[in-house]
């Protein structure tokens, strides 16, 4: 298999080493119509973790209503097993009811989801950002209580599909104001992948001004402009060193209709490792393991590298029962 050349550079200001918080399971499969079965999930989580992602986001309880897809969580953690609820394995969360259903299913980390616009707040969430950080107050609580770590997102820091242009101000206050909960760990969510490079360093440094340093931040970039590999590098060059990245480029936002998915987790490691960054990722197993997704979704995968190397893998796209 082709590998990245190897060039690294001091003048890039990259990390020596990058963790990757693997989403593909949870925020990739979540819009795909079709059901994917619970072994199906099972099995590329494995997949996804023998490759050498460490951190994997497995599933949702949010009401199977709303994500009828990710219906069968508490089904995927027992298939998974003690490997599934590991405290580098959260799941997703929305009140105290999913938290409930987390603790049931004996995991070890979680992650809440908040927004920087009102729009967005109660189209998501059906209450405002203040109603929104309330409810979430007894989740963080309770979850740090029982020890567990507890993440948190915000969406739409950058654009706004109703409000437009965000301001860093109003990102800043969200993201203060979910962190003060008593959160370990912030994720900024270009929901609709509007971020330039600019808003990405701009932003970055509000948060560092208001007490949130670099070392508590993640990025999480769509890429429906083509910006998202470049605005994580820009993320990564000051001072941030945790990348959300989805193998295979699954997923995609209901918002923008151009939206093409998330950051693709082999389009990161490929650059990262020719920059001469960690990430403790083999690249070729996590083609063969999202070109292995992509036969069972029955369509090939969004990710270039993945589309680039899995002729020379012999990973044809085509489906092929879990073990």
């Amino acid at each position: 298999m082709r590998a990245p050349q190897f060039h690294p550079s001091a003048s890039t200001g990259l990390p020596a080493r990058v963790t990757i918080y693997e989403v593909g399971a949870r925020d990739g499969l979540q819009n795909e119509r079709t059901v994917v079965p619970a072994a199906t999930k099972a099995e590329f989580i494995r997949r996804l973790i023998a490759a050498g992602l460490t951190t994997v986001e497995t599933t949702s309880f949010v009401n199977p209503a709303w994500v009828p897809q990710l219906a069968d969580a508490a089904e995927v953690l027992a298939v998974l097993g003690p490997e599934g609820t590991a405290r580098n394995r959260p799941v997703l969360v929305p009140n105290e009811r999913g938290l409930d259903r987390a603790l049931a299913s004996r995991v070890q980390a979680i992650a809440i989801f908040g927004s920087a616009t009102e729009t967005f707040a109660q189209r998501n969430l059906g209450r405002s950002i203040a109603e929104s950080v309330e409810m979430f107050r007894p989740v963080v609580d309770r979850a740090k209580g029982a020890g567990l770590w507890v993440r948190a997102y915000v969406s739409m820091c950058f654009g706004d599909p109703w409000e437009g242009d965000v301001p860093i101000a109003q990102v800043v206050d969200a993201a203060r104001r979910l962190m003060d909960l008593g959160c370990d760990e912030l994720s900024l969510g270009d929901t609709i992948g509007v971020a330039t490079t600019g808003q990405v360093r701009d932003l970055l440094d509000a948060l560092d001004t208001a007490g949130m340093p670099r070392g508590q931040v993640a990025v999480h970039f769509h890429d429906t402009y083509g910006q998202a590999l470049a605005n994580t590098l820009a993320a990564l060059s000051d001072g941030v060193t945790i990348v959300d990245s989805s193998a295979g480029g699954l997923g995609g936002c209901p918002y923008a209709k151009s939206a093409t998915g998330n950051l693709a987790t082999e389009d990161l490691v490929w650059a990262l490792h020719g920059a001469g960054v960690q990430t403790g990722v083999d690249l070729e197993a996590l083609v063969r393991t999202s070109a292995w997704m992509a036969g069972q979704l029955g369509r090939p995968a969004a990710s270039r590298v993945v589309t680039a190397l899995a002729a020379d893998l012999d990973a044809e796209i085509k489906p092929e029962p879990p073990r």
